[in-house]
């Protein structure tokens, strides 16, 4: 344990303490809301551990396989949770997470992000080209996504057949994601002064910088500070050993598969304790558990004036939502005797997904942002939140 920081060695005690907890909670009455909050933060810190475990392979397995690994196993907790509320049928609440999970990332984490790095450092300036594929990336996997919602409103012929169309789309997605990935297998080269801010590669995590060809890095502009790549996270202060990587990884992903299931079966006697609505659980309350640690990275990055980092970190993760968790949920979910899910979402739902993809390339186009932007994003969050307050 001695190559662990003080950030580590925080994130690992609070860890245990809360899946302790949430498993006395589970086992042991304690009322219907005790389990629903507990299990939700015990969820929240277990996805932050998933991704420093993923995060501390990089140096080893370089960028492009950490970026694959990362895009494999940094959404765990969501996965699992779609798996464990489709065996008891909550197929609103899944739907509702899946589109939150898109939502809370773009508007909510990237504007409070883009917020507090605008008010800290002016204008900020990021390099545009990777971010604006990742944001078309998204644009383009919605698009699929929406597709059979609107034939089954639309009452084409299609509408008929929208488990077959659904597993399609999925299968689609899928394909897209898989020709991704090689290009995110090459390696990054050795650290070296920059003259402008490195950029991420299109499916690797915020710690592991993909630097530019040097003929792009010698075209800067001539305002552009000179600085040496940061580490993305900036926060753990040592290399992890190879074991103790690999080992808090599967020790996160078997912890999240428990306490999943013990917070879906809180889920209920919750909300319903509660009043609050399956489709306001699903987008807000599930969505920002399960993404906690892109919630806390992106801000912290983006205050240190990273902001390719901050993006990487915020949008990564709503492309990997709608790319492999949520065509996967379509294709093994009659296996699970919960009920059949498609991709037919409700109508709000789809025109909120659909803006919010909108948003993102409009906001990252022009490789820079200003606070006001933020403050649009969030916004925007807050009216579709509310609107989802009462189902």
């Amino acid at each position: 344990m001695g190559a662990l920081g003080r950030y580590d060695r925080w994130l690992l005690a609070a860890n245990a303490v809360l899946t302790a907890a949430a498993a006395v909670t589970h086992f042991v009455p304690s009322g219907s809301v005790a389990p629903f909050a507990v299990s939700a933060l015990a969820l929240a810190a277990l996805a932050a551990l998933v991704g420093r475990s993923v995060g501390g392979l990089g140096d080893r397995l370089g960028s492009g396989a950490t970026g694959v690994l990362h895009s494999a196993l940094g959404n765990i907790p969501e996965l699992l949770f779609g798996i464990f509320a489709l065996r008891q049928g909550l197929v609103g609440v899944v739907q509702a997470a899946l589109v939150g999970s898109i939502l809370s990332n773009v508007l909510l984490v990237l504007g409070v992000a883009i917020i507090v790095g605008g008010v800290r450092n002016g204008t900020q300036r990021f390099a545009a080209e990777g971010p604006r594929m990742v944001s078309l990336l998204l644009l383009l996997s919605v698009a699929v996504l929406i597709v059979p919602t609107l034939t089954a409103h639309l009452h084409v012929p299609a509408a008929h057949h929208e488990r077959v169309l659904s597993a399609i789309a999925s299968v689609v997605l899928l394909v897209v994601f898989a020709l991704a990935v090689p290009a995110s297998l090459r390696r990054a080269k050795p650290a070296r002064v920059l003259a402008r801010p490195t950029e991420v590669s299109t499916f690797g995590d915020a710690s592991v910088p993909t630097l530019p060809p040097p003929a792009r890095a010698a075209a800067t502009v001539p305002s552009a500070r000179v600085r040496t790549a940061p580490d993305a996270h900036a926060v753990p202060e040592a290399r992890w050993p190879l074991g103790l990587a690999l080992g808090l990884l599967v020790a996160s992903a078997v912890g999240a598969a428990f306490v999943s299931d013990w917070f879906v079966a809180a889920l209920t006697p919750a909300l319903d304790t509660l009043h609050i609505s399956q489709a306001f659980a699903g987008l807000v309350i599930v969505a920002i558990a399960g993404n906690a640690v892109e919630n806390v990275v992106g801000i912290q990055l983006a205050a240190r004036d990273q902001m390719d980092y901050a993006l990487s970190v915020t949008l990564q993760s709503p492309v990997q939502i709608a790319l492999v968790v949520a065509p996967l949920l379509v294709l093994i979910a009659p296996a699970l005797g919960g009920g059949h899910f498609t991709l037919v979402f409700p109508p709000l739902e789809v025109v909120a997904m659909g803006l919010t993809a909108l948003i993102a390339v409009v906001v990252v186009f022009d490789g820079e942002s200003t606070w006001v932007e933020g403050a649009c994003l969030t916004g925007l969050y807050v009216v579709v939140a509310t609107a989802f307050w009462w189902g």
